[in-house]
């Protein structure tokens, strides 16, 4: 891969990872309501979850569930269906924190995780987006695996420092003398934009 192919596609990472969508109003919702260390463990959900569509996207796997009708609508509407409810969830919760259980306690790391995992899994737009733009940087004159992993990487790397930041925003302004009305209103903003994510989806399609 040439150099100015890589930092094309990297800043075309960046943006989108630092657009305020979904994934980064929960990462920001979770640092108020716990505290950005903790959001790491929802973090790497999401980046799981990314890396998968990324090597999918990069070995043509994505294309085929793309020209599945059957697949593409079960995972757009698995994905429909758990924003509508984290957001909710989030709204009419006690407490609008998108990460406490009924019982009031905090949920575990694993939960945090499959959290994070399902929320970027389960968004067809990630999908859509690697599908359409990650094969127009491979060399395909190179070694592939190679450029995978060196892509994949600096994706990964961008996710976790860019989300990493949304935390610590949201628990910077948590942490200030209005914690519980600043807690409130980044869930809250959080739920709506989650729902308003979830009825949004429902619109994707597999077409590019």
């Amino acid at each position: 891969m040439e150099l100015q192919a890589f930092l094309i596609f990297a800043t075309t990472q960046a943006v989108v990872i630092a657009s305020p969508g979904t994934s980064a109003l929960l990462v920001a919702s979770q640092g108020a309501t716990n505290g950005w260390r903790r959001t790491v463990f929802q973090m790497f959900g999401m980046m799981v979850a990314t890396a998968i569509y990324f090597v999918m996207s990069a070995t043509g796997l994505a294309a085929l569930i793309l020209a599945s009708k059957l697949i593409f609508q079960i995972i757009k509407w698995v994905g429909v269906g758990y924003l509508v409810y984290l957001g909710l969830t989030a709204l009419l919760s006690r407490s609008g924190g998108l990460s406490v259980a009924q019982t009031g306690k905090v949920r575990s790391r694993k939960a945090l995780f499959s959290q994070g995992f399902v929320v970027e899994f389960a968004n067809p737009k990630v999908l859509l987006f690697f599908a359409a733009i990650l094969p127009q940087f491979l060399d395909t004159a190179a070694p592939i695996a190679p450029q995978i992993i060196v892509m994949g990487l600096t994706g990964a790397a961008m996710q976790f420092v860019i989300y990493s930041a949304y935390a610590r925003l949201g628990d910077t302004l948590a942490n200030g003398g209005l914690r519980a009305w600043i807690v409130g209103l980044i869930n809250r903003t959080a739920g709506a934009a989650l729902i308003f994510a979830g009825i949004k989806m429902a619109s994707v399609t597999a077409e590019r």
